[in-house]
């Protein structure tokens, strides 16, 4: 299964991330530093599938 989602850098620096199947739906909302964190462990390959 492949999920997609919007990723969308906000004015103060935050960035929300929605279920682009459901845009009606709840955002998530990372501060700065959070989301700086999450792309570089995404990078390292820590989320990859054995």
């Amino acid at each position: 299964m492949r999920l997609r989602v919007e990723v969308s850098h906000l004015r103060a620096g935050s960035v929300a991330v929605r279920d682009s199947k459901n845009p009606d739906g709840p955002a998530l909302i990372f501060a700065p530093a959070e989301w700086d964190a999450f792309t570089s462990q995404v990078r390292a390959g820590e989320f990859d599938r054995a």
